[in-house]
């Protein structure tokens, strides 16, 4: 057997449509996250089946290692390489959500902006914090009278509590058939975006549009 018929007999059995789509999914998602200012919303669903997945092509490629069959393990090189893919894009994606949330650790616990947020971001984002403030507490703030250690005040109409800058120009590419209508705030900017076409674009007007799926951070 030769390696023609190996990937022969690999492109035989090609992925499923579904696995693909999840697969593109994925990417944009990893995309969008690393490029947009603030957390995006969990995609509790898309996880949730990229993480079966991910579980099932681990025990294929436990299953075939002991095989010492030449066709079988080449087979094995391939699914371990998918997998790795698979396994680069989730880790990437976590480690560019976890960054944000360390950044503005305060702004994604508060209650308008912790549905953002996995149940296992929202447990590290609260153990962070409670670890945070104590070591703060220890320091410093103990030693300020008791009005002045609170780390969230809103005293005098200034916020001690970072937040996303949401002005930030990102760059988004249309995905709809039909035209986006993208309005920026405070401007007489007023334009459609086509599938297809790339502009470069405040955040917080096209932040919805993003979310929505009607565009994608490039």
């Amino acid at each position: 057997m030769d390696i023609s018929d190996i990937l022969t007999s690999v492109s035989a059995h090609p992925s499923p449509p579904a696995q693909s789509l999840d697969l593109q999914a994925l990417t944009r998602a990893w995309v969008n996250e690393r490029v947009a200012p603030e957390v995006l919303p969990w995609p509790e669903e898309l996880m949730g089946r990229v993480m079966r997945g991910v579980a099932k092509l681990i025990e294929r490629v436990e299953e075939q290692t002991a095989t010492m069959d030449p066709k079988t393990n080449f087979l094995v090189v391939i699914m371990q390489t998918e997998l790795e893919r698979w396994k680069f894009l989730v880790r990437s994606f976590l480690r560019a959500r976890i960054a944000k949330i360390d950044k503005h650790i305060l702004h994604y616990l508060s209650p308008t902006q912790r549905t953002r947020l996995s149940t296992s971001e929202i447990q590290y984002a609260t153990t962070h914090q409670t670890l945070l403030h104590a070591h703060y507490h220890s320091s410093f703030l103990a030693q300020f009278p008791v009005g002045l250690q609170k780390l969230d005040d809103t005293a005098g109409g200034i916020a001690m509590v970072e937040v996303p800058d949401a002005e930030k120009a990102v760059f988004v590419r249309g995905l709809r058939p039909d035209p986006v209508r993208v309005s920026v705030e405070g401007t007489e900017m007023d334009f459609q975006v086509g599938r297809g076409e790339v502009v470069v674009v405040r955040w917080s007007a096209v932040k919805s549009a993003v979310e929505d799926g009607d565009l994608e951070c490039v």
